[in-house]
């Protein structure tokens, strides 16, 4: 797979990304680790603890080789926004079930919130150029 040159504005948002994922780790581990647990829906068939400390790990990971690895943004881009498809039922879950966290403590905060997950999945796409890459463009 090739790498897409980026413009500076791109680069500004991948890296920008790349510490909220890294601070969102880090709240997983630490002071909203209850906030993460209520996201997880019980039909998971796991641990709610477990799949935070789980989801933890792979957030940082995402966060640090959206910072770092730039020769696989694309790659690095591809599996973060799928990742965000994969933790879209918790938020969705989050609203069915009217569970309060992260502030969201009314049902049209959290219907809002639900909105901005497509958005977070088209601006890491194209941020590290998997766009340009899915379109074909050679830059």
């Amino acid at each position: 797979m090739e790498n897409i040159k980026t413009t500076k504005t791109q680069n500004f948002f991948r890296i920008l990304l790349g510490i909220f994922m890294i601070t969102a780790a880090i709240g997983h581990f630490t002071f909203q680790r209850d906030d993460f647990q209520a996201q997880v829906p019980d039909w998971v068939p796991l641990d709610k603890d477990l799949v935070v400390i789980l989801s933890g790990i792979v957030e940082i990971a995402l966060g640090l080789a959206m910072i770092f690895l730039t020769r696989y943004k694309v790659q690095v881009g591809i599996a973060l926004a799928l990742f965000y498809v994969l933790v879209f039922p918790g938020n969705i879950a989050q609203y069915l079930n009217g569970t309060s966290a992260f502030g969201l403590d009314t049902d049209q905060s959290r219907l809002i919130r639900l909105f901005f997950q497509p958005v977070l999945i088209l601006v890491t796409l194209w941020s590290t150029g998997a766009i340009a890459y899915f379109r074909g463009v050679k830059e």
